[in-house]
This record gives structure tokens, C-alpha cells and sequence, in this order.
């Protein structure tokens, strides 16, 4: 979902890089990725990693025309070492660790070794060439860092404090003592991130991000304020936010195991979707307000809130270690707390200004028009970005797919229409009628 609008500052997960502020921070201003695998093995947790050589400006390995010395380059490669086990944090059940051996070698960049542990661990140990030439800032400083642990099946993290500004991602694989291989792919600038979080840390780290992923979506509390602006009563709201929860739940969940159409169109599209469901619904307050029809659009409408929220869910479950489905459920309890919490602010602020700032039918209507003017622009925005990737053609696996969401969406529409009829609502209540 948006994010950054009206300064509201989307929630960044992300591990820290491996560099030393005084080695590196200021001279450098590109995006940078590291390359690194964390194995545990035995009684000892190997970090293997592959830096960019531009990244040690400070470290000031030797020169000689526009060409690195290599020859002459091991006091330059042990600082460097040295700036990597002072900057990296590993942890085990909390306990920092220090590596008791280190090594590191020049590379070239057209090296291709770093796709599997074995041939990175072996490359690093094997010496440089002698005529090996690396024109300057153009390869990589390989390294491994071993570590004494005490148990293999601990909780390991990493962490460190220094090079935020520089932008710079960090793709690490972890490869677990009983055959676990997960990768990460995290920004720089957080605390410490577990690479194998036990059960409870993984549900609370997936509760936190789920009320944060509704305090930082401006365009989602817009549509809850749309949604239960013109609405009177607990039975209404209990009807529609059931509604709309039921139905982002849906997608939410059907989306993280894989079954949300796919294509760079997909994302854009849904964007575009949410910003029309502010639209609509602040149309539809200033027109009137049926209960039952809005709380079958609720559905209609959470089922596409879903698939944004899905998207944020994407980018974190790589936190998630083996624990997927804990983590999925958490987020979208975190979710529904942030949701309940924002309408326990949103009620009795929308009831004063109701009640003393605008009276009367016209307050819902002004309120609902400067709603409706700010979605108004973000979808014609969206719109654009949408128009700028290619749709998708329709086949087999795409009709599979609509065909699945319709049967939910019937579903999640007679389960709602069951509520109505329990709750025993009037049937139409309407912003021009009442007072």
C-alpha cells in the first residue's frame, strides 16, 4: 500500500551492514550489495562474505598507475579484517560472539564463486594469483570470519550500526545445522535480526509489523474513516468491519501461499484499486449510505485491501526462519489490532467534530468530498504508473485464479448477509436523512 504520503514513513526491517564508520561511511554514496553466507556447523558459525572493494575508501588499499597493488596489499587486507570484526555483531542466544580466526583475499570481478558456500569458503582460502590485475574500486575483498560457538541449534543474529546513509543491501544465505537454507535480502540500519527466530520471537517481531503496516497506510485509515463515517450504532460498524475483515483476511492469507495473480501489472493494479475504494466510498457518502450494500461492498473492497497488505507481508516473510504460518497469522492479528486501535482513536474524534465542528448532514459530506479529493489524485497517479507496465494475457492459470477469488468473495457475501439478518439492521440508512 502507499507509504511516504503526508509524511506518514514506512517501517524498514533490515540488517545492518559489516563496515566500520571510519572505513568507509562518507566518501561512498552508491547503492552497494554484499554478498554473504552464515553456516553453522559443528561447534562453529562461519561467515563468508563478499564486500566491494569501493566500500573500503578509508582502508586505502595501495595503487600503482589505476590499478590495485596487489602484491603489496596484505597490511591493507588485514585492516580491513580487522574493520570487519570490529563493525559485525553475531550473537548467539543473545551472547556476542568474536571470531577466532579471520582471512580474506582480493578478487577479480568477473569471480563467480560466490554462488554456493563451498566454492565461496574455498575460493577465499585459496591464494591470489600472482599476475592478477584489478583496476581500482572494481573487485571485491572476500572474507571469512569463524566463530567458537556453543551449541549449534542456538538463535543467531546479526547486527551492526554503521553504514546506513550509504543505502547498501545485504543478501545472506543461511545455512542451518539441519539442512536449513534460507536467504535474505535486507537494507542496512537496524538492530540486531535473528537468522533462525524461534516461534514466539517470530510472531511478536509479525504482530508489531502488522499494527505498524496500518499506523504507516494513510490510504487505508482513509477508507476505514470513509467506511464508518455516515454509520450510527455498534450493530452497523460490528456488520461492516466484520465484513471487511473477513474479506482481507481472505487475501491476505490466499496471497502469501501464492495463489494472488502475478505480474508486474498486479501490484500497481491493486494500488490503483484502493485509491478507487476511497473514491467510491466518499461518493457514496454524500449520496447515501445503505447498510446492507455497504457492507457488501466492505467485502468487495477488503478483499482488494488484502492484496496490498499481502505485498507488505512479501517483503518481511524472509524474517519469518521456518516458522511461515506463525508469522502469517501474526501479521494479520497485528493487523486487526492496528485496525480496532485506529477506530477506537478515529470514533470519538469523527463524533466531536460531528457533533461541534460540522453538524448536521454536512459534515459527512464535507469530510467525505476532502476525502475523496486527496484519493482522487492518487488514483489518476496510480493510474499512470499502471498504464506504464504491460497487461497480462489471459489463460488457463489466470481464469483458475479469478475463479477462486469469486467463490470466496460469495462466500464472504452470504456470510455477511447472515450477520445482517442475526443483527436484525435497518435495512437503508442514508447521510441525507439523518440528522
Amino acid at each position: 500500500m502507499l507509504r511516504g504520503r503526508f509524511g506518514a514513513l514506512r517501517l524498514l526491517f533490515a540488517l545492518p551492514l559489516f563496515f566500520v564508520a571510519a572505513a568507509w561511511a562518507h566518501e561512498f554514496t552508491l547503492e552497494a550489495l554484499v554478498t554473504a553466507f552464515f553456516k553453522v556447523e559443528g561447534r562453529e558459525a562461519h561467515l563468508v562474505v563478499r564486500v566491494p572493494l569501493y566500500l573500503f575508501k578509508a582502508v586505502r588499499f595501495p595503487v600503482r598507475g589505476v590499478e590495485v597493488d596487489v602484491e603489496h596489499s596484505g597490511d591493507a587486507m588485514q585492516r580491513a579484517l580487522a574493520a570487519l570484526q570490529a563493525a559485525v555483531v553475531v550473537t548467539e542466544n543473545g551472547r556476542r560472539l568474536q571470531p577466532s580466526t579471520a582471512s580474506g583475499r582480493l578478487t577479480l570481478p568477473s569471480d563467480r564463486s560466490f554462488d554456493v558456500y563451498g566454492r565461496a569458503a574455498a575460493h577465499v582460502a585459496a591464494p591470489v594469483e600472482p599476475d592478477t590485475r584489478i583496476v581500482v574500486d572494481q573487485g571485491y575483498v572476500d572474507a571469512h570470519l569463524v566463530y567458537p560457538i556453543e551449541s549449534p541449534d542456538a538463535r543467531f543474529a546479526l547486527a551492526t550500526s554503521a553504514g546506513q546513509e550509504i543505502g547498501t543491501k545485504l543478501a545472506i544465505r543461511f545455512l542451518g545445522p539441519h539442512g536449513e537454507d534460507r536467504a535474505v535480502l535486507v537494507k542496512s540500519g537496524t538492530g540486531p535480526v535473528e537468522l533462525n527466530p524461534g516461534v514466539w520471537t517470530a510472531a511478536r517481531g509479525f504482530v508489531g509489523l502488522g499494527i505498524a503496516h496500518i499506523w504507516t497506510g494513510l490510504d487505508h485509515l482513509l477508507f476505514l474513516l470513509c467506511l464508518v463515517a455516515p454509520l450510527r450504532g455498534v450493530r452497523p460498524l460490528l456488520a461492516i468491519i466484520t465484513g471487511f475483515t473477513v474479506a482481507h483476511s481472505f487475501t491476505l492469507i490466499g496471497s502469501a501461499f501464492g495463489l494472488a495473480p502475478q505480474g508486474a501489472w498486479f501490484p500497481p493494479f491493486v494500488e490503483m484499486m484502493i485509491a478507487l475504494s476511497i473514491v467510491y466510498m466518499a461518493v457514496e457518502n454524500v449520496i447515501g449510505v445503505s447498510v446492507t450494500r455497504r457492507a457488501l461492498l466492505a467485502i468487495g473492497f477488503g478483499l482488494v485491501h488484502g492484496f496490498g497488505f499481502s505485498q507488505g507481508l512479501q517483503e518481511q516473510l524472509q524474517f519469518a526462519g521456518s516458522h511461515l504460518v506463525t508469522a502469517l497469522f501474526a501479521f494479520n492479528f497485528g493487523i486487526e489490532i492496528g485496525q480496532l486501535a485506529a477506530l477506537a482513536v478515529m470514533l470519538p474524534v469523527l463524533a466531536v467534530v460531528l457533533r461541534y465542528v460540522l453538524p448536521g448532514r454536512v459534515g459527512p459530506i464535507i469530510l467525505s468530498l476532502l476525502i475523496g479529493h486527496v484519493a482522487w489524485h492518487w488514483m489518476v497517479d496510480r493510474w499512470d504508473d499502471l498504464n506504464k507496465v504491460r497487461w497480462p494475457s489471459i489463460g488457463a492459470g489466470e481464469l483458475a485464479s479469478v475463479s477462486l477469488w469469486s467463490i470466496g468473495l460469495i462466500a464472504a457475501a452470504i456470510m455477511v448477509r447472515t450477520l445482517l439478518s442475526k443483527l436484525r439492521l435497518e435495512p437503508v440508512v442514508t447521510s441525507r436523512a439523518r440528522h
